[in-house]
């Protein structure tokens, strides 16, 4: 490791008075910048952070468009009250709250879950109605982000059960930050269930995820659908089927979990779109799909992938629609004769962010196959422009203390990777 400050013990670190941060002061593209602010003071309950690496989630381009009429900011005037973005990333703890002192020590090292499913217990007067209602808030919403230098774990991350602490302590920085968008497709899965009997007299059983044995498709190859389609391999369905538009999208999927599935002696059959129903029918000999992830949020993909599941089938609508064209119809005698079943999801809580870090520590996912760029805190807006424009077809980390620099594209991202990078980019 780098003999660096970033490395040192951080009770060792003196911690500045003023850091970069990713600040929104205001909806859309014009009110973001990097910025300089004030590290912020630490409470007696709450703690400081140091931000060793953070992911630029496209969750994000719906807060810029929303502004405060975003579920979670609900009304919070960020013209006043500005806020730190990111929602995935990877932290050390260099201050503690007097209050927490024997609870938590500096230098402990922990992922945090951005949906906290408690309401507002700060500043609750910046909510409209006083946070009337409010039953969830989120990190890098209003409560203080990742896409910072540090960061402040508030009351309600504590209270939540937000700070998660790591299955191994040698985790690579990108790959807890990865925990985060990973953990919401495993709770997206377990929203798939099939009901099944053992025999004509036994009782029907749930079976949780997609249905091992079956045919499980998947449409949409970006990086979360290819995601989707590792995680599905776990309950080992007799074939998995990726569908896009884009043929390089189908090739990454084949570099990334090809070897996978030959292993699990899965099929992996990726298609484009205009032969994806013809599939289908090969594979599953004219039953249809046992499941059907959709990973894009696209209507008339959506309203096409349910005419594509078998008996019983489920069909996990993951990728959201937008407003004003989130209407789908649903044929009733399919549900009623052929008991097909419509699911979804939106992100995860902190049992899913913890399958999710045991999943990457033992190996059952590559997360570095899923990183697009690497790049310092001052490509958070480049990057999300990118986002938006579909120019990033996978995760960008961003290390926060290290220099400006270009945002750096890879194909694959590895802890001896990282280390390297680091330690090239801290000397001195």
């Amino acid at each position: 490791m780098a003999k660096l400050d970033l490395y040192k013990k951080p009770d060792a670190i003196k911690v500045p008075a003023t850091m970069q941060a990713v600040v929104l002061s205001g909806r859309g593209f014009e009110n973001l910048a990097v910025k300089e602010v004030p590290v912020p003071e630490v409470g007696p309950g709450q703690i400081l952070a140091r931000v060793d690496a953070a992911g630029v989630c496209t969750s994000i381009i719906k807060l810029l468009a929303q502004g405060e009429d975003h579920t979670y900011v609900n009304g919070w005037d960020m013209g006043k009250w500005p806020v730190i973005l990111g929602d995935e990333g990877s932290v050390t703890l260099v201050k503690i709250g007097k209050k927490l002192e024997n609870k938590y020590h500096c230098g402990q090292r922990f992922a945090v879950q951005p949906a906290v499913n408690v309401g507002p217990i700060l500043n609750r007067e910046r909510f409209r109605d006083n946070a009337a209602g409010m039953h969830k808030c989120a990190v890098g919403y209003t409560l203080p982000g990742h896409l910072a230098q540090y960061m402040l774990i508030q009351e309600e991350v504590l209270e939540g059960n937000c700070l998660l602490p790591l299955p191994d302590n040698k985790m690579p920085f990108f790959a807890v930050s990865m925990s985060e968008p990973v953990s919401c497709i495993m709770s997206a899965q377990e929203r798939n269930f099939h009901l099944v009997k053992d025999g004509p007299f036994a009782p029907r059983r749930p079976v949780m995820g997609v249905l091992p044995g079956g045919v499980t498709v998947v449409i949409g190859a970006g990086a979360m659908g290819r995601i989707h389609a590792e995680l599905a391999m776990r309950a080992k369905p007799s074939a998995v089927i990726v569908c896009d538009v884009q043929k390089e999208r189908l090739d990454k999927t084949v570099e990334a979990v090809g070897r996978k599935a030959g292993e699990k002696g899965i099929k992996l059959i990726c298609v484009t779109s205009d032969k994806l129903h013809e599939t289908v029918r090969s594979v599953s000999g004219g039953k249809g799909a046992d499941d059907i992830i959709l990973a894009v949020g696209i209507r008339p993909v959506q309203q096409d992938a349910l005419t594509l599941l078998a008996e019983g089938g489920v069909a996990n609508l993951f990728g959201g629609l937008p407003k004003g064209q989130h209407m789908l119809e649903l044929d009733g005698l399919a549900v009623h004769y052929r008991e097909i079943k419509v699911v979804g999801s939106s992100g995860g809580d902190p049992s899913d962010m913890v399958a999710s870090l045991d999943a990457i520590a033992k190996g059952d996912l590559d997360a570095g196959s899923y990183v697009a760029a690497v790049g310092s805190l001052d490509n958070a807006v480049k990057v999300l422009n990118m986002i938006k424009e579909g120019k990033m077809d996978g995760k960008a980390i961003l290390y926060p203390h290290i220099g400006s620099m270009p945002l750096q594209l890879v194909d694959h991202w590895s802890g001896a990777d990282e280390e390297k990078f680091l330690n090239e980019r801290l000397k001195g």
